[in-house]
């Protein structure tokens, strides 16, 4: 999948997207609800099997997909994008 076709997908406004990996930064506010949410991400990617790298500062969160099989992106990738911006938004959490 190319940057552009991970772009286009629904869902995924808050990523930047190059060939190999999609970027996303939360301003969680505090160091107790980055945690709360890399708890959330846990929980998400496990359920996908498909895990990200994930940062945790004060304060935000810093997500980082990509699919190691096809060393790019996937559907994979936009699938846990969406979902892990959805958890964000419903927790009151905004991309930076």
């Amino acid at each position: 999948m190319s940057a552009e076709e991970f772009a286009e997908a629904s869902g995924v406004a808050d990523w930047e997207a190059d060939e190999t990996s999609a970027v996303a930064t939360f301003a969680t506010g505090t160091f107790s609800d980055g945690v709360s949410f890399v708890d959330e991400i846990g929980a998400l990617a496990d359920a996908a099997e498909h895990h990200p790298d994930v940062e945790l500062t004060y304060p935000a969160v810093t997500v980082t997909l990509t699919t190691h099989e096809v060393d790019g992106l996937s559907e994979r990738d936009v699938e846990l994008a969406r979902q892990i911006s959805q958890v964000a938004h419903d927790s009151g959490i905004h991309a930076s």
